[in-house]
């Protein structure tokens, strides 16, 4: 048995998120995300809807993409890789990248170091709508 005494509510609260109960960002066309901000790097789980795409973009996070469910064309500096369950893609900062969803909804976890500055306004601006609502 541990010998830690359990963390307080309050100390579980400042914590640990449950990240369905945060809300959803549309961070492309068809591709809505729960973003999870942290003082050095940001976590997006994303579902991309079938026949999405994000177009060829880069920016200065490095940024680490975890395959949770589905499959997906990725688009690294001009070439199609074809990812799956299970793969990971690190890209490092700056790299020219977009990608496709199929025919099939493609589930993903994202990690950004440092954290997106565009993707932590669309979560302030998500928070700030659910706790008027």
């Amino acid at each position: 048995m541990p010998d830690e005494p359990r963390a307080t509510e309050e100390e579980f609260k400042k914590r640990i998120i449950h990240y369905p109960d945060v809300p959803l960002v549309e961070v492309a066309a068809g591709s809505r995300s729960h973003i999870v901000p942290g003082q050095n790097a940001l976590v997006s789980f994303l579902t991309m809807s079938p026949h999405s795409h994000f177009g060829v973009h880069q920016h200065e996070a490095e940024q680490i993409m975890i395959v949770v469910d589905g499959y997906c064309d990725e688009i690294i500096e001009g070439k199609l890789y074809r990812v799956g369950k299970g793969d990971v893609i690190v890209l490092p900062p700056n790299v020219a990248h977009g990608g496709y969803a199929l025919d099939q909804p493609c589930v993903v976890i994202d990690v950004f170091c440092p954290p997106r500055q565009d993707y932590l306004e669309k979560a302030k601006k998500a928070m700030a709508e659910q706790n008027r609502s």
